[in-house]
């Protein structure tokens, strides 16, 4: 059974940080591109991040210079690090496989929610 936990979500003020985690299991994670996303209330989906099996990272404008995405391979646990956080990062996130080409996935978490204050 293919199972991916994310954890990390909360309340932070805005510039503040997180760290969001997604323990994976029943699949050969290190080969796969992992993908971090999010859903803001009422909006659509978002690709955040992405780091394929190399470790090369994709980052959305909108993110880009303040998440950092990493892995583990010998944790099979996949990592954003979110600082300078703003408002309109709220929104549940989850990890999921696949890269930020496009939105579909095989696999993905249930979610963690990250709520940004002003």
């Amino acid at each position: 059974e293919v199972q991916l936990v994310e954890s990390g979500g909360g309340e932070v003020q805005a510039g503040g940080a997180l760290r969001l985690s997604c323990a994976a299991a029943g699949i050969a994670f290190s080969a796969y591109t992992m993908k971090w996303i999010r859903q803001a209330p009422g909006k659509g989906l978002e690709c955040v991040s992405s780091i394929n099996s190399s470790g090369a990272t994709f980052y959305a404008d909108s993110v880009k210079g303040r998440f950092t995405g990493s892995r583990d391979n010998t944790k099979n646990t996949l990592y954003l690090q979110m600082n300078t956080l703003k408002t309109e990062d709220t929104a549940t996130y989850y990890c999921a496989t696949g890269g930020c080409s496009a939105l579909d996935y095989y696999y993905r978490g249930q979610g963690t929610q990250v709520t940004v204050s002003s």
